[in-house]
Protein backbone atom coordinates (compact mmCIF):
# COMPACT_ATOMS: atom_id res chain seq x y z
CA UNK A 1 0.00 0.00 0.00
CA UNK A 2 1.36 3.13 -1.33
CA UNK A 3 0.27 5.94 1.49
CA UNK A 4 2.11 8.70 -0.06
CA UNK A 5 0.57 7.78 -3.36
CA UNK A 6 -2.68 7.85 -2.09
CA UNK A 7 -2.35 11.25 -0.10
CA UNK A 8 -0.84 12.83 -3.53
CA UNK A 9 -3.83 11.96 -5.13
CA UNK A 10 -6.29 13.12 -2.91
CA UNK A 11 -6.65 16.96 -3.97
CA UNK A 12 -7.47 16.35 -7.75
CA UNK A 13 -10.17 13.42 -6.15
CA UNK A 14 -11.78 16.12 -3.98
CA UNK A 15 -11.70 18.68 -7.01
CA UNK A 16 -13.52 16.52 -9.63
CA UNK A 17 -16.43 15.54 -6.79
CA UNK A 18 -16.77 19.55 -6.11
CA UNK A 19 -16.68 20.10 -10.27
CA UNK A 20 -19.61 17.31 -10.35
CA UNK A 21 -21.26 19.39 -8.22
CA UNK A 22 -20.78 18.31 -4.62
CA UNK A 23 -20.39 20.48 -1.83
CA UNK A 24 -16.69 20.46 -0.26
CA UNK A 25 -17.83 19.30 3.32
CA UNK A 26 -19.96 15.90 1.54
CA UNK A 27 -16.98 15.97 -1.33
CA UNK A 28 -14.21 15.72 1.59
CA UNK A 29 -16.15 13.37 3.51
CA UNK A 30 -16.14 10.95 0.35
CA UNK A 31 -12.80 10.83 -0.24
CA UNK A 32 -11.59 9.95 3.23
CA UNK A 33 -14.20 7.36 2.86
CA UNK A 34 -12.99 6.30 -0.25
CA UNK A 35 -9.03 6.30 0.95
CA UNK A 36 -10.20 4.12 3.73
CA UNK A 37 -11.54 1.29 1.13
CA UNK A 38 -8.22 1.95 -1.17
CA UNK A 39 -6.63 0.88 2.20
CA UNK A 40 -8.75 -2.27 3.11
CA UNK A 41 -9.00 -3.65 -0.73
CA UNK A 42 -5.94 -2.57 -2.56
CA UNK A 43 -3.57 -4.74 -0.77
CA UNK A 44 -5.24 -7.99 -2.43
CA UNK A 45 -6.86 -5.98 -5.04
CA UNK A 46 -4.84 -3.26 -6.61
CA UNK A 47 -6.52 -0.93 -9.38
CA UNK A 48 -4.66 -0.76 -12.75
CA UNK A 49 -6.19 3.19 -12.73
CA UNK A 50 -5.81 4.34 -9.52
CA UNK A 51 -6.77 7.71 -9.63
CA UNK A 52 -9.83 6.33 -11.59
CA UNK A 53 -10.72 4.05 -9.08
CA UNK A 54 -10.61 6.64 -6.40
CA UNK A 55 -12.52 9.16 -8.08
CA UNK A 56 -15.15 6.15 -8.88
CA UNK A 57 -15.28 5.03 -5.03
CA UNK A 58 -15.26 8.51 -3.79
CA UNK A 59 -18.71 9.76 -5.66
CA UNK A 60 -20.30 6.32 -5.00
CA UNK A 61 -19.85 7.29 -1.60
CA UNK A 62 -21.33 10.56 -1.96
CA UNK A 63 -24.18 9.20 -3.62
CA UNK A 64 -24.78 6.80 -1.23
CA UNK A 65 -24.46 9.89 1.81
CA UNK A 66 -26.88 11.79 -0.16
CA UNK A 67 -29.47 9.12 -0.99
CA UNK A 68 -29.14 8.47 2.87
CA UNK A 69 -30.22 11.54 3.71
CA UNK A 70 -33.45 12.25 3.03
CA UNK A 71 -33.40 15.66 4.44
CA UNK A 72 -31.18 16.54 1.34
CA UNK A 73 -33.79 15.14 -1.11
CA UNK A 74 -32.95 18.09 -3.07
CA UNK A 75 -29.13 17.71 -4.14
CA UNK A 76 -29.85 13.95 -4.36
CA UNK A 77 -32.03 15.12 -7.73
CA UNK A 78 -29.28 16.98 -8.35
CA UNK A 79 -26.25 14.66 -8.67
CA UNK A 80 -28.84 11.75 -9.91
CA UNK A 81 -28.68 14.26 -12.70
CA UNK A 82 -24.68 13.98 -13.18
CA UNK A 83 -23.24 11.53 -15.64
CA UNK A 84 -21.64 8.15 -14.14
CA UNK A 85 -18.05 8.54 -13.40
CA UNK A 86 -15.78 7.53 -16.42
CA UNK A 87 -11.89 8.01 -16.32
CA UNK A 88 -10.37 11.03 -14.35
CA UNK A 89 -10.20 14.00 -16.01
CA UNK A 90 -6.53 15.37 -16.18
CA UNK A 91 -7.42 18.63 -14.51
CA UNK A 92 -5.28 19.64 -11.40
CA UNK A 93 -7.41 21.45 -8.63
CA UNK A 94 -4.95 21.28 -6.40
CA UNK A 95 -4.50 25.62 -6.42
CA UNK A 96 -7.99 26.09 -5.84
CA UNK A 97 -8.54 23.48 -2.38
CA UNK A 98 -5.19 25.15 -1.18
CA UNK A 99 -6.76 29.02 -1.38
CA UNK A 100 -10.16 27.27 -0.26
CA UNK A 101 -8.66 25.67 3.13
CA UNK A 102 -6.76 28.62 3.35
CA UNK A 103 -9.79 30.49 3.18
CA UNK A 104 -10.08 34.37 5.18
CA UNK A 105 -13.09 33.60 7.37
CA UNK A 106 -11.31 30.87 9.49
CA UNK A 107 -9.09 31.04 12.12
CA UNK A 108 -5.34 29.84 11.39
CA UNK A 109 -5.66 26.43 13.26
CA UNK A 110 -9.03 25.42 11.59
CA UNK A 111 -6.88 26.79 8.29
CA UNK A 112 -3.96 24.35 9.53
CA UNK A 113 -6.10 21.36 10.40
CA UNK A 114 -8.37 21.48 6.88
CA UNK A 115 -5.15 22.07 4.79
CA UNK A 116 -3.69 18.98 6.30
CA UNK A 117 -7.01 17.22 5.65
CA UNK A 118 -8.33 18.08 2.35
CA UNK A 119 -4.85 18.66 0.68
CA UNK A 120 -2.55 16.20 2.53
CA UNK A 121 -4.42 13.21 2.93
CA UNK A 122 -4.21 12.87 6.60
CA UNK A 123 -6.88 11.42 8.75
CA UNK A 124 -8.36 13.41 11.90
CA UNK A 125 -6.40 10.97 14.23
CA UNK A 126 -3.32 11.47 12.49
CA UNK A 127 -3.93 15.35 13.00
CA UNK A 128 -5.11 15.16 16.47
CA UNK A 129 -1.97 13.46 17.24
CA UNK A 130 0.35 15.77 15.99
CA UNK A 131 -1.53 18.41 17.17
CA UNK A 132 -1.51 16.88 21.22
CA UNK A 133 -5.58 17.39 21.22
CA UNK A 134 -8.12 14.70 21.50
CA UNK A 135 -9.25 13.12 18.27
CA UNK A 136 -12.95 14.58 19.36
CA UNK A 137 -11.16 17.99 19.66
CA UNK A 138 -9.84 18.02 15.82
CA UNK A 139 -12.92 16.43 14.39
CA UNK A 140 -15.13 19.09 16.00
CA UNK A 141 -12.71 22.19 14.66
CA UNK A 142 -12.22 20.65 10.77
CA UNK A 143 -16.09 19.88 10.80
CA UNK A 144 -16.59 23.92 11.58
CA UNK A 145 -13.63 24.32 9.38
CA UNK A 146 -15.99 22.46 6.40
CA UNK A 147 -19.02 24.60 7.01
CA UNK A 148 -17.58 27.71 6.76
CA UNK A 149 -15.90 27.01 3.28
CA UNK A 150 -18.88 24.95 2.09
CA UNK A 151 -20.36 28.25 0.49
CA UNK A 152 -17.36 29.20 -1.55
CA UNK A 153 -17.35 28.81 -4.92
CA UNK A 154 -14.72 26.48 -6.08
CA UNK A 155 -13.65 29.30 -8.89
CA UNK A 156 -12.90 32.17 -6.97
CA UNK A 157 -9.50 33.63 -6.91
CA UNK A 158 -7.59 33.09 -3.69
CA UNK A 159 -4.55 34.59 -1.51
CA UNK A 160 -1.51 33.08 -2.30
CA UNK A 161 0.35 35.07 0.65
CA UNK A 162 -2.68 33.28 2.95
CA UNK A 163 -1.74 29.93 1.68
CA UNK A 164 1.64 30.21 2.20
CA UNK A 165 0.87 31.44 6.00
CA UNK A 166 -1.02 28.27 6.09
CA UNK A 167 1.61 26.07 5.22
CA UNK A 168 4.37 27.88 7.26
CA UNK A 169 2.51 27.49 10.35
CA UNK A 170 2.18 23.49 9.84
CA UNK A 171 5.99 23.38 9.12
CA UNK A 172 6.33 25.44 12.20
CA UNK A 173 4.64 22.65 14.29
CA UNK A 174 7.42 20.05 13.42
CA UNK A 175 7.73 16.50 14.68
CA UNK A 176 4.66 14.92 17.13
CA UNK A 177 2.44 11.86 17.18
CA UNK A 178 3.14 9.42 13.93
CA UNK A 179 2.98 12.21 11.42
CA UNK A 180 6.20 14.46 10.35
CA UNK A 181 4.54 17.65 10.34
CA UNK A 182 7.17 19.33 8.93
CA UNK A 183 8.09 16.97 6.04
CA UNK A 184 4.50 17.26 5.50
CA UNK A 185 5.00 20.83 4.85
CA UNK A 186 7.39 20.09 2.63
CA UNK A 187 5.55 17.88 0.69
CA UNK A 188 2.82 20.21 0.39
CA UNK A 189 4.97 23.35 -0.06
CA UNK A 190 6.62 21.29 -3.65
CA UNK A 191 3.07 20.38 -4.38
CA UNK A 192 1.84 24.04 -4.06
CA UNK A 193 5.10 24.94 -5.79
CA UNK A 194 4.37 22.61 -9.26
CA UNK A 195 0.81 24.19 -9.65
CA UNK A 196 1.80 27.60 -9.56
CA UNK A 197 4.93 29.96 -10.82
CA UNK A 198 5.22 32.11 -7.95
CA UNK A 199 8.41 33.45 -6.09
CA UNK A 200 7.51 33.57 -2.58
CA UNK A 201 6.19 29.87 -3.00
CA UNK A 202 9.47 29.07 -4.10
CA UNK A 203 11.46 31.25 -1.35
CA UNK A 204 9.18 29.42 1.05
CA UNK A 205 10.02 26.05 -0.23
CA UNK A 206 13.63 27.40 0.50
CA UNK A 207 13.44 28.38 3.24
CA UNK A 208 11.85 25.19 4.53
CA UNK A 209 14.44 22.90 2.90
CA UNK A 210 17.45 25.15 4.41
CA UNK A 211 16.27 24.82 7.64
CA UNK A 212 14.88 21.41 7.33
CA UNK A 213 18.64 20.48 6.83
CA UNK A 214 19.91 21.32 10.18
CA UNK A 215 17.23 18.88 11.79
CA UNK A 216 19.09 16.27 13.04
CA UNK A 217 21.75 18.19 14.41
CA UNK A 218 18.93 20.57 16.65
CA UNK A 219 18.81 18.12 19.40
CA UNK A 220 21.01 15.73 21.87
CA UNK A 221 20.90 12.72 22.28
CA UNK A 222 19.15 13.40 25.37
CA UNK A 223 16.81 15.21 23.71
CA UNK A 224 18.08 18.59 24.89
CA UNK A 225 18.27 21.64 22.41
CA UNK A 226 21.65 22.41 20.43
CA UNK A 227 22.50 25.96 19.72
CA UNK A 228 23.03 27.07 16.21
CA UNK A 229 26.40 27.69 17.35
CA UNK A 230 26.46 24.87 18.83
CA UNK A 231 25.75 22.17 16.10
CA UNK A 232 27.54 19.55 14.66
CA UNK A 233 27.66 20.93 10.73
CA UNK A 234 28.83 17.35 9.31
CA UNK A 235 25.23 16.49 10.80
CA UNK A 236 23.26 18.70 8.16
CA UNK A 237 21.88 17.65 4.96
CA UNK A 238 23.91 19.07 2.23
CA UNK A 239 21.91 17.71 0.20
CA UNK A 240 18.78 19.41 0.92
CA UNK A 241 21.15 22.66 1.11
CA UNK A 242 22.37 22.20 -1.99
CA UNK A 243 18.32 22.24 -3.11
CA UNK A 244 17.22 25.00 -1.07
CA UNK A 245 20.04 27.57 -2.21
CA UNK A 246 19.22 26.70 -6.20
CA UNK A 247 15.78 27.41 -5.32
CA UNK A 248 16.22 30.58 -3.73
CA UNK A 249 19.21 31.84 -6.38
CA UNK A 250 16.23 31.40 -8.93
CA UNK A 251 13.73 33.21 -6.98
CA UNK A 252 15.50 35.89 -6.00
CA UNK A 253 16.82 36.42 -9.43
CA UNK A 254 12.95 37.24 -10.27
CA UNK A 255 13.54 40.59 -8.43
CA UNK A 256 10.33 40.37 -6.44
CA UNK A 257 11.88 40.14 -3.17
CA UNK A 258 9.39 38.89 -0.59
CA UNK A 259 9.53 38.24 2.73
CA UNK A 260 10.42 34.41 2.72
CA UNK A 261 12.92 34.72 0.13
CA UNK A 262 14.33 36.95 2.95
CA UNK A 263 14.23 34.70 5.42
CA UNK A 264 15.57 32.08 3.09
CA UNK A 265 18.68 34.38 2.21
CA UNK A 266 19.24 34.41 5.97
CA UNK A 267 18.88 30.73 6.50
CA UNK A 268 21.45 30.44 3.60
CA UNK A 269 23.77 32.76 4.79
CA UNK A 270 23.54 30.46 7.93
CA UNK A 271 23.62 27.55 6.44
CA UNK A 272 27.00 28.41 3.75
CA UNK A 273 29.48 29.03 6.87
CA UNK A 274 31.44 26.03 7.69
CA UNK A 275 31.87 27.25 11.07
CA UNK A 276 29.82 29.30 13.23
CA UNK A 277 32.64 31.97 13.17
CA UNK A 278 32.55 32.25 9.94
CA UNK A 279 29.57 33.35 9.78
CA UNK A 280 28.72 36.60 7.38
CA UNK A 281 26.55 38.15 10.04
CA UNK A 282 27.07 42.11 8.46
CA UNK A 283 25.26 40.74 5.18
CA UNK A 284 22.73 38.90 7.85
CA UNK A 285 21.76 42.31 9.46
CA UNK A 286 21.59 44.20 6.29
CA UNK A 287 18.88 40.51 5.39
CA UNK A 288 17.02 41.63 8.36
CA UNK A 289 16.65 44.86 7.23
CA UNK A 290 14.91 44.21 4.04
CA UNK A 291 12.72 41.93 6.15
CA UNK A 292 11.91 44.35 8.48
CA UNK A 293 11.20 46.90 5.44
CA UNK A 294 8.49 43.63 4.01
CA UNK A 295 6.94 42.80 7.86
CA UNK A 296 7.82 45.51 9.92
CA UNK A 297 7.57 42.79 12.80
CA UNK A 298 8.70 43.09 16.13
CA UNK A 299 9.70 39.75 15.81
CA UNK A 300 12.23 40.49 13.15
CA UNK A 301 13.29 43.20 14.98
CA UNK A 302 14.25 41.04 17.80
CA UNK A 303 16.40 38.81 15.63
CA UNK A 304 18.05 41.75 14.11
CA UNK A 305 19.40 42.32 17.54
CA UNK A 306 21.06 38.97 18.18
CA UNK A 307 22.17 39.65 14.43
CA UNK A 308 23.86 42.97 15.45
CA UNK A 309 25.14 41.54 18.51
CA UNK A 310 27.20 39.35 16.59
CA UNK A 311 28.15 41.81 13.72
CA UNK A 312 29.44 45.11 15.67
CA UNK A 313 29.31 43.36 19.50
CA UNK A 314 27.05 42.97 22.45
CA UNK A 315 26.28 46.56 23.68
CA UNK A 316 25.52 46.97 19.63
CA UNK A 317 22.87 43.97 20.16
CA UNK A 318 22.02 45.56 23.38
CA UNK A 319 20.87 48.58 21.85
CA UNK A 320 19.11 47.62 19.42
CA UNK A 321 17.43 45.36 22.12
CA UNK A 322 16.23 48.40 23.94
CA UNK A 323 13.88 49.86 21.48
CA UNK A 324 11.68 46.83 21.76
CA UNK A 325 9.10 45.94 23.94
CA UNK A 326 10.25 43.82 26.72
CA UNK A 327 6.84 41.56 26.65
CA UNK A 328 7.91 40.12 23.33
CA UNK A 329 8.12 36.06 22.97
CA UNK A 330 11.95 35.29 23.67
CA UNK A 331 12.52 39.30 24.66
CA UNK A 332 14.30 38.16 28.04
CA UNK A 333 16.22 35.07 26.52
CA UNK A 334 17.58 37.14 23.56
CA UNK A 335 18.82 40.11 26.38
CA UNK A 336 20.00 37.02 28.61
CA UNK A 337 22.00 35.73 25.99
CA UNK A 338 23.26 39.26 24.86
CA UNK A 339 24.48 40.03 28.66
CA UNK A 340 26.14 37.20 28.99
CA UNK A 341 28.34 37.65 25.95
CA UNK A 342 28.88 40.99 27.64
CA UNK A 343 30.28 39.66 30.46
CA UNK A 344 27.45 40.46 32.90
CA UNK A 345 27.13 36.77 34.08
CA UNK A 346 24.53 38.04 37.03
CA UNK A 347 22.33 39.71 35.02
CA UNK A 348 22.31 37.16 32.14
CA UNK A 349 21.27 34.87 34.70
CA UNK A 350 18.45 36.23 36.18
CA UNK A 351 17.41 36.78 32.40
CA UNK A 352 17.75 33.08 31.62
CA UNK A 353 15.89 31.76 34.52
CA UNK A 354 12.48 34.99 33.74
CA UNK A 355 12.44 33.60 29.91
CA UNK A 356 12.51 29.92 30.75
CA UNK A 357 8.71 29.68 32.28
CA UNK A 358 7.82 32.04 28.84
CA UNK A 359 9.41 29.32 26.63
CA UNK A 360 7.07 28.13 24.12
CA UNK A 361 7.94 24.43 24.57
CA UNK A 362 9.48 22.14 27.23
CA UNK A 363 12.80 21.15 25.31
CA UNK A 364 13.47 25.68 25.27
CA UNK A 365 12.65 25.48 28.84
CA UNK A 366 14.55 23.18 29.61
CA UNK A 367 17.75 24.85 27.84
CA UNK A 368 16.94 28.31 29.44
CA UNK A 369 16.61 26.98 32.76
CA UNK A 370 20.59 25.18 31.90
CA UNK A 371 21.68 27.66 30.75
CA UNK A 372 20.79 30.24 34.04
CA UNK A 373 22.29 27.14 36.15
CA UNK A 374 25.10 26.98 34.49
CA UNK A 375 25.77 31.12 34.71
CA UNK A 376 24.87 30.41 38.92
CA UNK A 377 27.72 27.54 38.94
CA UNK A 378 30.39 29.49 37.10
CA UNK A 379 29.76 32.79 39.04
CA UNK A 380 30.18 30.61 41.93
CA UNK A 381 33.38 29.30 41.23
Amino acid sequence: MNEALLRSLTPSVLGILVRRGADFAAAEDAVQDALVEAVRVWPTDPPRDVKGWLVTAAWRKFLDATRANTARRRREDLVDEQPAPGPALAVDDTLQLYFLCAHPSLTPSSAVALTLRAVGGLTTRQIAQAYLVPEATMAQRISRAKGIVSGVRFDQPGDVATVLRVLYLVFNEGYSGDVDLAAEAIRLTRQLAAAIDHPEVAGLLALMLLHHARRAARTAPDGSLVPLAEQDRARWDTKSIAEGVGILQAALARDQLGEFQAQAAIAALHADSPTAEETDWVQIVEWYDELGRLTDSPVVRLNRAVAVGEADGPRAGLAALATLDDSLPRHAAVAAYLHERDGDLATAARLYAEAAPKASNLAERDHLTRQAARLNARRGR
